[in-house]
């Protein structure tokens, strides 16, 4: 079984898998008359397809047990997949680089401070949606249309978070 360290999530260490959703790190711009600050542009949104369409979705999650055991990553070949928390919520992103198999090597494991989200680029391998501590509840940006979308494969990985975390 692979065991991996969850680090903490920052844009340079995920730039192979996609996006952080941040908006405390994004460029921003007053609109509606100065009352919002509009924090734009945080992640690219990738959908591929003659049918395809975007879906916004909320996801309800409830949390896991530590350490995370899971017996495979899935991925998305047809559509980047976003995940964006809206109550503070820490999760635990499991990854690999997209192609037809994964090698144990380029899995990573990385942990949120509640305030990040992630964009998946199309074919991204992950783990499923892993929040911690409590209850989550996240907005999903993802790809709908006709075709398969969601390929799974055998892998089984247990993930620590450090004491740090």
């Amino acid at each position: 079984m692979l065991e991996l360290q969850a680090q903490p999530l920052s844009p340079e260490a995920f730039a192979d898998f996609g996006d952080v959703i941040d908006r405390r790190t994004a460029s921003s711009f007053p609109i509606n008359g100065g009352r919002t600050q509009r924090h734009h542009d945080l992640a690219k949104v990738e959908v591929f397809g003659d049918e395809a369409r975007v879906l916004v979705s909320i996801f309800v999650s409830q949390p896991v047990t530590l350490p995370l055991e899971i017996s495979f990553l899935e991925r998305h070949p047809q559509g980047s997949q976003a995940f964006m928390p809206l109550h503070g919520e820490r999760f635990l992103i499991v990854v690999a680089p997209p192609g037809e198999t994964i090698s144990p090597d380029e899995v990573r494991a990385f942990v949120t401070d509640g305030f990040q989200g992630v964009n998946y680029r199309a074919g991204t391998w992950h783990a499923v949606q892993s929040v911690l501590d409590r209850e989550g509840e996240f907005l999903v940006v993802d790809r709908g249309g006709s075709g398969n979308n969601c390929d799974e494969y055998p892998l089984e990985v247990r993930v620590l978070l450090s004491q740090t975390n």
